[in-house]
């Protein structure tokens, strides 16, 4: 089976995006798919880092974060776009997201806060209007924190969105809402989701098919088939969907200097 298509007018749901990523525009693509028709969202969306409004990744400039590997953006995505067009551009994807979301679904989307001329952006912007029935803390290792105005973030938040009759999987509740994963190393994507956080939210629900509007370089169809569900992904930047591709093929990937790694096996 063909993996990567392209978007067009011509796709029909559920056969041209089950088990696919999709190359295009998440909100277009999403407008072809049915009411009420997926089980699962998990996601990260670009976090609109490089309009920061302190010298760290403004705008090319660089300064002390000029080696960062997000400091080119992505591929196909500067990610720096005036506040409030960013603001619209992720309520009108969650919009999509909630829609075809089943009545015992959920979304667990991904983001960031961060301080911005001195006040915390804790994306309530983003989110407010939308059911969000718990905010889960996502502790990683690692950072650095140049300003001397507060105290070096260690954490990203999980909003997690549901329909009403939403449910864990039996058992799953025993978690807690803080969660301690490392960020991915092995991956030249530059701001990879680690695959054990989406294990952690896949199997704690019941869903069989599982939607990424923002799939980059294939973590959630990864884990999505490991764990023997279907998976729908989205992605404009042709050359994350490639990896992604190779990813789930489970050919080697070769990381420049940082030398090469092979994934697990899920298509022949």
């Amino acid at each position: 089976m063909k993996i990567k298509i392209k978007y067009s007018n011509k796709l029909k749901f559920p056969d041209s995006f089950m088990n696919r990523i999709i190359i295009g525009d998440c909100i277009e693509v999403m407008k072809k798919m049915p009411d009420s028709s997926i089980d699962l969202v998990v996601t990260s969306p670009p976090y609109n880092l490089k309009n920061s409004s302190g010298n760290g990744m403004k705008n090319g400039r660089g300064g002390k974060w000029a080696n960062a590997a997000l400091m080119k953006g992505y591929s196909d995505h500067d990610d720096c776009m005036p506040h409030e067009e960013y603001v619209e551009w992720q309520r009108n994807c969650l919009t999509e997201m909630f829609r075809v979301l089943r009545e015992d679904g959920a979304i667990f989307y991904n983001h960031k806060w961060r301080v911005q001329r001195a006040l915390l952006q804790d994306r309530a912007d983003i989110v407010a209007g939308f059911p969000v029935r718990q905010i889960i803390v996502w502790r990683r290792k690692g950072g650095i924190n140049f300003n001397p105005g507060y105290f070096l973030p260690t954490y990203e938040v999980i909003y997690m969105i549901t329909k009403p009759k939403f449910k864990l999987s039996k058992g799953a509740n025993s978690h807690g809402d803080v969660w301690e994963f490392g960020q991915e190393s092995n991956n030249p994507h530059p701001a990879p989701f680690p695959k054990v956080l989406i294990d952690r939210i896949i199997s704690s629900t019941c869903a069989q098919t599982i939607l990424d509007p923002f799939m980059g370089s294939g973590t959630t169809a990864l884990s999505a088939k490991s764990f023997k569900r279907d998976f729908i992904g989205i992605e404009l930047s042709e050359q994350y969907c490639d990896l992604a591709v190779s990813r789930l093929k489970g050919e080697v990937i070769h990381l420049g200097n940082h030398g090469k790694i092979k994934q697990e096996t899920l298509f022949k």
